[in-house]
């Protein structure tokens, strides 16, 4: 059975889909079965794999009931990886499923039909906390937090930790904090420094060890439809990453 886990942050910018993408690769070539499931109508997942949609069908005809999780999946060009994409037709989701019966828990009734194929799923969320960010809490087991190093760093974090609690509290009683993750760290800066001092000392025990740096071959990746130990597997970036999927499997 598939472990779920949602990365969120509403936060803009803060590198979800660059950690969705990169992480995922790295459990895959460290042997693991892994699926990204997209939900954020940017749909930025796909091509950072290179995986050109054409007429498909994605996540929201799933979310509309029209089409089986299973039936949209896609491969990509690395063995262990495959991804439920999303378009932007994804954007007006949140207003048509409001008239659908359990709206909270559509993307987990999905999902279920599929845990026995993968070790990992993972969500990719968008920046926000509607209701397709709360399908995605609902569905997993635990969050992972990615944390930009940068000034405001913390700002509406406390808002993600509330919705959570609520989550919690009245729709998913066993969800919990997966990991804090700080990304886009600047050595040049004291800024970037302070930050992940405040971070570590706020989250203790939940936040990585492992910590994303910025790098030039990182920001490239994507536009080569590869994730960065594909596209500079020497890269910082790279090997920062293969870092976190240790970590990540070791507490795992």
């Amino acid at each position: 059975m598939a472990k779920v886990i949602s990365i969120a942050n509403q936060k803009g910018g803060v590198g979800k889909t660059t950690t969705t993408i990169n992480l995922c690769s790295a459990l895959s070539n460290l042997g693991k079965k892994v699926l990204i499931v997209d939900i954020d109508p940017q749909g930025n997942s796909a091509s950072g794999l290179g995986v050109e949609l054409q007429e498909d069908k994605t996540i929201y005809e799933v979310l509309m009931k029209e089409e089986k999780i299973e039936n949209i999946i896609k491969a990509t060009q690395f063995p262990n990886l495959k991804i439920a994409p999303a378009d932007e037709n994804l954007a007006g989701a949140q207003v048509e499923m409001v008239n659908i019966m359990s709206r909270e828990s559509i993307l987990k009734n999905c999902i279920a039909e599929i845990t026995s194929s993968f070790d990992f799923i993972f969500i990719d969320t968008p920046p926000s906390l509607g209701l397709l960010t709360i399908n995605a809490l609902v569905a997993s087991n635990s969050v992972f937090i990615p944390i930009q190093c940068e000034y405001y760093a913390l700002e509406g974090i406390s808002q993600l930790l509330n919705t959570i609690q609520m989550i919690k509290k009245n729709l998913n009683p066993e969800i919990y904090i997966e990991g804090v993750c700080l990304t886009m760290f600047d050595v040049r800066t004291n800024l970037s420094k302070e930050v992940v001092n405040n971070i570590k000392h706020h989250f203790k025990q939940r936040s990585y060890e492992t910590i994303i740096p910025r790098n030039t071959r990182l920001a490239e990746a994507p536009s080569h439809g590869l994730p960065i130990d594909q596209y500079d597997k020497t890269s910082i970036g790279a090997i920062s990453y293969l870092k976190l999927a240790e970590e990540f499997l070791a507490k795992n």
